[in-house]
């Protein structure tokens, strides 16, 4: 297939690209909803089944919006495009970060892109050999991002990675199946309710989370920095 003199070319999955030119073909493609630059490689996505992704999306990104909720100052995304570095232009299915405003290490640009890593990275995949295991999580790790949290629906089971020293760490949950953000006080996860989707379950286990007077500190902090 041949392109017309001055028309930019198609985005294609395994095109190898830097991100400059990853943009200009999406932004020239405006039905393309959902396509991500990992290691200088283009990854464009499949029609999204409600079983094994849709579903688990919204309960992933329910979980943090009801701790954004209860922490006003913070900034909640689903599949913002990250400017992270000329190779790597990934869009996680949710993030929570800190602003610029408040302390945060990352920033909004004048065309309204994230550039820098938010505190926070969640992603549903479908198993342990998903890329967002292997090359995403290695882009994740250089570029900064503090915490990343990662459902494996197929597995049925939440990897929750720490950055500690420039290496990912995998966090455990304690006796009671709960995983505790080390950035974002009061941020728990009640990891089976996550894998069956409970939302009342997620509500509560946030709403004790909260209750730790280190959430109310943190809070405190960020209602300083208006």
């Amino acid at each position: 297939m041949t392109t017309r003199p001055g028309a930019v070319p198609t985005l294609h999955p395994g095109d190898r690209l830097s991100r400059r030119e990853f943009e200009r073909r999406f932004d020239a493609t405006p039905d393309l909803k959902r396509a991500e630059l990992i290691e200088g490689i283009v990854y464009v996505a499949s029609p999204v089944r409600h079983l094994y992704h849709g579903h688990a999306h919204s309960v992933l990104h329910a979980w943090l919006a009801f701790y954004v909720k209860e922490t006003p100052g913070l900034d909640l995304g689903t599949e913002s495009s990250l400017r992270t570095d000329e190779d790597n232009m990934p869009q996680p299915d949710a993030l929570l970060r800190v602003p610029e405003r408040h302390g945060g290490r990352s920033r909004i640009d004048d065309e309204g892109y994230l550039v820098g890593p938010p505190e926070l990275i969640g992603e549903v995949a479908a198993s342990s050999v998903s890329y967002d295991l292997h090359q995403k999580l290695e882009v994740y790790r250089r570029s900064g991002v503090l915490e990343y949290v990662v459902h494996r629906v197929d597995d049925a089971a939440v990897d929750w990675f720490v950055l500690r020293e420039g290496r990912y760490v995998r966090q455990e949950a304690d006796a009671a199946g709960i995983q505790r953000s080390t950035v974002f006080p009061g941020l728990w996860l009640d990891v089976r309710a996550l894998l069956r989707g409970d939302l009342a379950a997620l509500c509560s286990c946030i709403e004790r989370g909260i209750a730790d007077p280190a959430h109310a500190a943190f809070a405190a902090r960020l209602r300083s920095r208006e």
